[in-house]
């Protein structure tokens, strides 16, 4: 079996590029020349009967991620199977389980049974938990296996914290938060208990031979991004990046694909630069970024801040957005809190595929500004991100109402600007036309 980079650098157009080029409303051939130039990536593993390919990559629509998974003092296997409906009817456009405790490999067999979108998993956490859930004694081999069971159960795409390494941890002592990546966080503390360098990095070429025969995503996670704006650009984070470059250059020379994770928490004025140099260490692998995060006291409004980010980066160039629920720094999103942070976070990568020019992007604005202008409100709630919120807000405010609904309730039918500029374009005579144009 070859890899989808293996048949996109060999000039190869697959059903599953076709597939994700009809999603996009593109040339397959476009698909498959990002592809080979490691711009894009397009987590399809064979075991996931489920899925319906999609590409992600900067030369596409701006992509958005939901984690959900069980927590050790909450939640149960048919919540997340709840929160895993809410964010596809939300529309994610991939889902990560992040998953701790027992049976995972069941809990992430029925999510894969009825998944769509590429689906990713952190290895490293059920690794822990298949331990005895000692995060300072794991074993490696332990790991090593769940990766391979892992790809061979379907995973699309897995995030692996091989970037950081012993010579890193001194650095991000430094640092007024610390570690704050969960992974990150169990990698050092192992390196340092056990005195050795990170068994993934050490290993890596037991990783590509495991993604490369399932044709499994890297995702590189950032163990070190950055948990509060003082820790944001520091030396920690750019010693990791400097190192997930070489794990880049080494995923390609293997046939794997592969994408880079970014940093959480980011004043907004370095948004742009922390892209621009992930895009050069990196040589454009797309790039998945946590928000970011811009403010530190948004508490209970974390998807706000973050989304603000996350449209500063998504214009800048990164290709998938992590989204951040209500209950970031808080506890375990629930169900509802799972669906505001979707759409927070379709409106920022909507926003970011028009500031950034993509092709047609604004074409679903001006729909909506025909329909405004026209008072055709079911088309209005049809083409509106959240269209069920749209009208339940409508009709609660209009049911108190009587008459017309060629306004809204904020103006009335008296001041409605659009109604009173229909008028005055009614009054302005048709322009006079010569030599019969």
């Amino acid at each position: 079996m070859t890899t989808v980079l293996e048949d996109a650098l060999r000039g190869r157009i697959t059903p599953r590029m076709r597939a994700a080029a009809a999603t996009e409303r593109c040339q397959p051939g476009m698909v498959r020349a990002e592809l080979a130039a490691g711009r894009a990536v397009l987590p399809a593993n064979p075991g996931h009967g489920a899925l319906h390919p999609s590409v992600i990559g900067r030369s596409f629509r701006t992509k958005v991620n939901a984690n959900i998974g069980l927590s050790t003092e909450l939640s149960s296997r048919s919540l997340e199977m709840k929160k895993l409906s809410v964010a596809l009817n939300a529309g994610a456009d991939c889902v990560m389980d992040l998953s701790v405790g027992g049976n995972l490999a069941g809990l992430r067999k029925a999510m894969l049974a009825v998944c769509p979108v590429p689906f990713g998993t952190v290895p490293v956490y059920e690794a822990v938990c298949r331990s005895g859930g000692d995060p300072d004694s794991f074993d490696p081999d332990m790991l090593f296996r769940v990766i391979a069971e892992q790809a061979e159960q379907g995973v699309d795409f897995m995030t692996l914290h091989a970037g950081i390494l012993r010579e890193h941890i001194p650095l991000a002592m430094k640092r007024r938060a610390g570690i704050v990546s969960r992974g990150g966080a169990i990698l050092a503390l192992w390196m340092k208990k056990h005195r050795r360098q990170n068994p993934l990095y050490e290993r890596w070429e037991e990783v590509l031979e495991v993604c490369r025969a399932h044709d499994v995503t890297v995702s590189l996670g950032d163990g070190l991004r950055p948990g509060c704006l003082a820790d944001a650009s520091d030396a920690a984070q750019f010693a990791e990046l400097d190192t997930l470059g070489d794990l880049v250059r080494r995923c390609r020379r293997s046939g794997v694909q592969v994408m880079v994770e970014g940093p959480g928490h980011v004043p907004f004025d370095q948004i742009r630069m922390n892209v621009e140099r992930e895009q050069r260490i990196c040589r454009g692998a797309p790039f998945y970024v946590l928000g970011p995060v811009v403010t530190d006291v948004a508490l209970g409004h974390d998807h706000i801040s973050s989304a603000i980010g996350a449209t500063a980066a998504g214009a800048s160039g990164a290709s998938l957005l992590c989204y951040v629920t209500p209950a970031e720094h808080l506890g375990l999103p629930a169900a509802e809190e799972v669906r505001e942070g979707i759409i927070a976070f379709k409106i920022a990568a909507h926003a970011a595929d028009i500031a950034r020019g993509l092709k047609n992007a604004r074409d679903w604005d001006d729909a909506m500004t025909e329909a405004r202008t026209a008072f055709d409100w079911p088309k209005q709630f049809r083409l509106a991100i959240d269209s069920a919120s749209a009208r339940a807000r409508f009709q609660k405010i209009t049911g108190k109402l009587k008459g017309s609904r060629d306004h809204c309730s904020m103006c009335g039918a008296e001041f409605c600007a659009m109604r009173v500029s229909q008028k005055v374009k009614a009054c302005i005579p048709p322009r006079p036309q010569s030599n019969g144009k």
